[in-house]
Protein backbone atom coordinates (compact mmCIF):
# COMPACT_ATOMS: atom_id res chain seq x y z
CA UNK A 1 0.00 0.00 0.00
CA UNK A 2 1.84 3.58 -1.11
CA UNK A 3 1.45 6.91 0.42
CA UNK A 4 -1.41 8.01 -1.72
CA UNK A 5 -3.68 4.77 -0.69
CA UNK A 6 -2.49 5.46 3.00
CA UNK A 7 -3.95 9.02 2.54
CA UNK A 8 -7.21 8.18 0.64
CA UNK A 9 -8.01 5.36 2.79
CA UNK A 10 -8.07 7.63 6.18
CA UNK A 11 -10.24 10.62 3.88
CA UNK A 12 -12.49 7.73 3.07
CA UNK A 13 -12.85 6.98 6.70
CA UNK A 14 -13.14 10.17 7.96
CA UNK A 15 -15.19 11.61 4.72
CA UNK A 16 -16.02 8.27 2.88
CA UNK A 17 -17.00 10.37 -0.53
CA UNK A 18 -13.64 12.33 -0.65
CA UNK A 19 -11.65 9.57 -0.38
CA UNK A 20 -13.25 8.02 -3.38
CA UNK A 21 -13.48 11.15 -5.40
CA UNK A 22 -9.72 11.33 -4.99
CA UNK A 23 -9.19 7.95 -6.86
CA UNK A 24 -12.45 7.87 -9.52
CA UNK A 25 -13.71 11.92 -9.84
CA UNK A 26 -17.19 12.15 -10.41
CA UNK A 27 -17.19 8.61 -11.48
CA UNK A 28 -20.70 5.49 -10.34
CA UNK A 29 -18.11 4.81 -7.26
CA UNK A 30 -18.31 8.34 -6.29
CA UNK A 31 -22.26 8.46 -6.39
CA UNK A 32 -22.88 5.05 -4.86
CA UNK A 33 -20.52 6.11 -1.96
CA UNK A 34 -22.27 9.43 -1.74
CA UNK A 35 -25.55 7.43 -1.32
CA UNK A 36 -24.23 5.06 0.78
CA UNK A 37 -23.08 7.73 3.02
CA UNK A 38 -26.33 10.08 3.46
CA UNK A 39 -28.18 6.39 4.09
CA UNK A 40 -25.62 5.75 6.63
CA UNK A 41 -22.08 6.62 7.53
CA UNK A 42 -21.04 3.23 7.95
CA UNK A 43 -21.77 1.67 4.91
CA UNK A 44 -20.65 4.62 3.15
CA UNK A 45 -16.86 3.86 5.03
CA UNK A 46 -17.29 0.21 4.18
CA UNK A 47 -17.75 0.73 0.69
CA UNK A 48 -15.34 3.50 0.31
CA UNK A 49 -12.54 1.55 1.88
CA UNK A 50 -13.78 -1.76 -0.08
CA UNK A 51 -13.49 0.12 -3.61
CA UNK A 52 -9.90 2.02 -2.43
CA UNK A 53 -7.89 -1.40 -1.54
CA UNK A 54 -9.41 -3.70 -3.49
Amino acid sequence: MGSETLIEVILAILLPPVGVFLRYGLGVEFWIDLVLTLVGYLPGIIYAIYVLVV
